[in-house]
């Protein structure tokens, strides 16, 4: 008795994981900075920023499901007090310590703010904070434990 299956070729491979878990934490973060730098912009220019993400919701009526597109929000992770701006950057909820002790970077304007969020980008790309996004990573994981 032939089956449809004994016509396909099985094997027992497991699959690999491609991503580098640094690579992913870059890659987040690198996300988060491009909103942020999206956000200080409009705030510049007086827009409106809105980031939009996909949403599953089941129809009442029917329960089929689908997809909408609804706005995402986004916290600011700079402030302005004293006509200076401050800004720390952020990995979840942690603040990540930019140098012993220090966690917020001090801009004398929006535009530098904007610069400074820039440079931040590039350095993150570059790998010069990726032991500062692992510390960070380690804490956000213990939270998870039991």
């Amino acid at each position: 008795m032939a089956t449809q299956l004994s016509s396909l070729k099985i094997t027992n491979v497991v699959r690999q994981n491609k991503t580098n878990t640094n690579e992913f934490r870059k890659t987040k973060l690198i996300k988060k900075l491009d909103e942020q730098i999206g956000l200080a912009t409009a705030q510049k220019n007086g827009e409106l920023f809105t980031v939009k993400r996909l949403k599953n919701v089941k129809d009442e009526a029917s329960g089929a499901a689908s997809q909408i597109e609804v706005s995402k929000r986004i916290n600011a992770w700079f402030w302005t007090d004293n006509n200076k701006t401050y800004l720390q950057i952020k990995y979840g909820t942690k603040v990540l310590e930019l140098q012993k002790g220090k966690n917020t970077i001090e801009c004398a304007s929006q535009d530098e703010l904007i610069k400074t969020l820039v440079l931040v980008r590039s350095a993150v790309a570059g790998g010069e904070l990726d032991a500062v996004i692992e510390a960070a990573s380690v804490k956000v994981r213990e939270r998870f434990g039991k």
